[in-house]
């Protein structure tokens, strides 16, 4: 992967090398604003030929201003009243594109940046460095040696933004994992590789456990093993474990949907984009990527992360369509299509979850459903719950991160599109409604526990580039779900 920034938080102080960082409300004064750096007056010239007013994300770069002890000076941001959490992080990544090249880099935070500000500013900058490059033998010209650099942002209440900072430095290192995750091809990321990078969170403090395919079949894991029952790679749970609240506190519990690659099984999908299916583990990346986020800040909840992951693939083996296998929760399932298989796997997962650790809420993640990209595009993951106080908080916490969701209907009519005449339930609904019965089947396994179900397809793999994101692999769904702990689960 590309080598980041190292991003560090100091008192004011003159600028005496390298590139300078400046945050400019929109229409200040920009001659005021750079003071010493703009000895001569270039940079407020050239703000003026521009006709720069520090709109939005707008930058103006400045090259070897003149009378600058500033080799180059780049300049951006936008109204303070509309920088929002996702704003301030938009703001940090916009500028990043300027000075990826330079080795040295200071910010000089304005009057309107906070320690909150400040942490999202550089949240934004750091997650807009990264690229996965790690296969790619020349590195842009750099002949394998990508440049270092260093961001230094000066702040006069250092105390207050190292704190903000080492928090957001947190999540942003767990949306970069799961990045990682999404974007290593499947020959790479296996089954047991995938709960291998998880295992690593032990590092941070993390309990974690595997359960093997022994282990699974006596637990009754009928619907998981399936899946698996065609590829050579062997299926595995990864559980993890945060305990930062108090012993007494039930757990809030994410279970990640992990198909490592998925072929379609029989129903074996057309050749054309099967190669982005390296993604299908996109909502297990987001959990593993959440617990690293959670134990790297200490976090004070107790949390689960727990993910099944199996490979997908077409084998004398495999699973047929038509077959009928029974979950952990005893309830049997008609398999009518086998590329329906994400919910397979999560049906055993969410049984063992529940049972296993009793939860407070469950939230499941799933790159479950291309109809979810035909609804809402990719912009939106979709949203489906059995609780409206869980609902609501999750949309309150993606208009706050900017990783939004839209909730969608349950209900009994789109209950009955999965009764099946030979088993207790089918694993398709039809074409009509598909990400809202793959909803539907998902909440026949979570018995009274609040819980939600987000559905990824669009939003964590072949993303839309933004202010802070050039990577395929998104990372969607670890600052969602790390706010909503932190506003609804932390004291």
């Amino acid at each position: 992967m590309s080598m980041l920034p190292t991003i560090t938080i100091s008192k004011p102080a003159p600028i005496k090398k390298g590139a300078a960082l400046l945050v400019a409300p929109e229409g200040v004064d920009i001659a005021k604003l750079a003071g010493d750096l703009d000895g001569e007056g270039v940079l407020a010239r050239a703000a003026e030929l521009a006709e720069f007013s520090g709109k939005a994300k707008t930058v103006l770069d400045v090259l070897a201003p003149a009378g600058s002890p500033a080799s180059r000076i780049v300049v951006g941001q936008g109204k303070p009243e509309d920088a929002s959490e996702s704003g301030w992080i938009a703001l940090g990544g916009a500028p990043r594109g300027a000075l990826a090249k330079e080795g040295l880099v200071t910010l000089v935070a304005s009057e309107g940046m906070d320690a909150a500000a400040i942490a999202c500013f550089a949240q934004g900058y750091l997650m807009r460095a990264y690229t996965f490059d790690k296969y790619k033998t020349a590195k842009n010209g750099q002949n394998g040696k990508p440049k270092a650099q260093k961001l230094t942002i000066h702040s006069a209440n250092t105390t207050a933004a190292k704190s903000a900072w080492r928090d957001a430095e947190a999540v942003a290192r767990g949306v970069m994992l799961a990045r990682d995750l999404v974007n290593e091809p499947a020959n790479i990321l296996g089954t047991e590789e995938f709960a291998a990078r998880g295992e690593a969170l032990e590092a941070l403090g993390v309990e974690t456990d595997i359960l093997d395919e022994k282990k699974m079949k006596k637990l009754g894991m009928g619907a998981l093993l399936g899946v698996a029952q065609g590829s050579v790679r062997p299926p595995r749970m990864l559980v993890m474990k945060w305990n930062g609240g108090k012993a007494k506190d039930k757990p809030v519990a994410f279970v990640g949907k992990g198909v490592v690659f998925d072929t379609g099984g029989i129903s074996i999908k057309p050749a054309g984009g099967m190669e982005d299916m390296k993604g299908d583990m996109g909502g297990a990346a987001a959990v593993v990527g959440l617990m690293h986020a959670l134990a790297a800040r200490k976090a004070s909840v107790n949390a689960i992360g727990l993910i099944g992951l199996v490979e997908n693939m077409p084998d004398g083996n495999a699973q047929r369509p038509g077959d009928i296998v029974t979950s952990m929760s005893g309830q049997t399932i008609e398999v009518i299509n086998t590329d329906a298989e994400g919910r397979l796997v999560l049906a055993d997962a969410l049984t063992y979850c529940n049972q296993t650790f009793e939860p407070s809420v469950m939230i499941d993640l799933a790159t479950l459903t291309g109809a979810v990209m035909v609804a809402l595009g990719q912009h939106h993951a979709g949203l489906f719950s059995n609780d409206d106080a869980v609902a609501e908080s999750l949309t309150q916490a993606g208009a706050q991160s900017g990783e939004k969701v839209w909730r969608l209907p349950l209900g009994p009519d789109y209950d009955k599109m999965i009764d099946s005449k030979f088993a207790d339930m089918k694993n398709i609904g039809g074409r009509n409604a598909g990400s809202i019965t793959a909803a539907q089947f998902l909440k026949r396994f979570v018995g009274d526990t609040p819980w939600a179900h987000l559905d990824v397809a669009g939003t964590a793999m072949s993303s839309p580039s933004s202010d802070f994101n050039r990577s395929w692999g998104s990372g969607f769904g670890v600052r969602l779900l790390d706010r909503w702990v932190r506003d609804n689960h932390e004291g």
